[in-house]
């Protein structure tokens, strides 16, 4: 199978330009649907599901392979090279904020842009960084998760999303995560709680733009600064927009915040 398939990629738009899109953890190229349409115009927009996610190929699957997010930075550095891709601007959230940057550190010339949203290079506290929890939560949330997937679902998702007055946005993320097969959401789970990439921030080059909500239990805005601090001529723009999933949440500013960058 190509990479392409494997991936589940889907390409749309047109101009000399690539915007590559890449989900966050129990997501997958769905939760770009309010966000990557409104470049179609002037990029060839490009959306994938990682490997173990959405309308990927499960069977490409192995746990073993998939245990560092290295080599989910290499699936997207074979697909941008399937493509042709060079001086692309990657769009990552949450996870897929380091996956780019560890692709871009393999492949300096796929992209010219980073756009990061919600980025975290470490979750879990260390001295004096603080990455928002201790690594007793991040256990507790681990064990939690292999101990029930569909309960810690719908306990996590409205809290990762938050806009607690908007429960539908709730909602479709928990069924989102609901959906993902359970090993894989743990194991998955288990990489990006536990890995610690502040020490490949220092190694970006391409033109940065961290977006940061105002209001995120995930990756809070000292977080983003601290990613801002380590990544040189980095710009953040912090958003009204509250929760961990503002292309969900509030996409119009997404969407104003990644044009006026690019």
């Amino acid at each position: 199978m190509s990479v392409l398939d494997r991936n589940n990629v889907q390409i749309a738009g047109q101009g000399e330009r690539a915007m590559v899109f890449a989900h966050g953890f129990g997501c997958d190229q769905n939760m770009w649907r309010q966000v990557a349409p409104a470049f179609e115009a002037d990029f060839r927009t490009i959306v994938f599901d990682h490997v173990g996610a959405g309308g990927s190929d499960l069977s490409a699957y192995d746990s073993a392979r998939y245990s560092s997010l290295q080599t989910y930075a290499d699936d997207l550095v074979a697909l941008c090279r399937e493509l042709g891709l060079r001086q692309a601007i990657f769009v990552g959230h949450s996870v897929s904020a380091m996956i780019g940057i560890l692709a871009a550190a393999t492949d300096p010339a796929l992209f010219s842009e980073l756009i990061l949203v919600g980025p975290s290079p470490r979750y879990i506290d260390d001295g004096a960084y603080k990455g928002g929890f201790s690594a007793a939560d991040i256990e507790e949330l681990l064990e939690s998760l292999a101990d029930n997937h569909l309960g810690w679902s719908a306990m996590m998702a409205p809290v990762i999303m938050g806009n607690p007055d908007r429960p539908e946005l709730g909602e479709e993320l928990t069924n989102s995560f609901c959906r993902t097969d359970p090993e894989i959401a743990r194991d998955f789970a288990r990489v990006v709680f536990t890995t610690d990439n502040r020490d490949d921030l220092a190694k970006v080059t391409a033109r940065t733009l961290i977006l940061q909500c105002s209001d995120d239990a995930i990756a809070p805005t000292h977080v983003g600064e601290y990613v801002r601090d380590c990544i040189a001529g980095s710009e953040m723009v912090i958003l009204d927009a509250t929760g961990h999933c503002p292309n969900l949440s509030a996409p119009r500013e997404v969407i104003a915040a990644i044009r006026a960058f690019v």
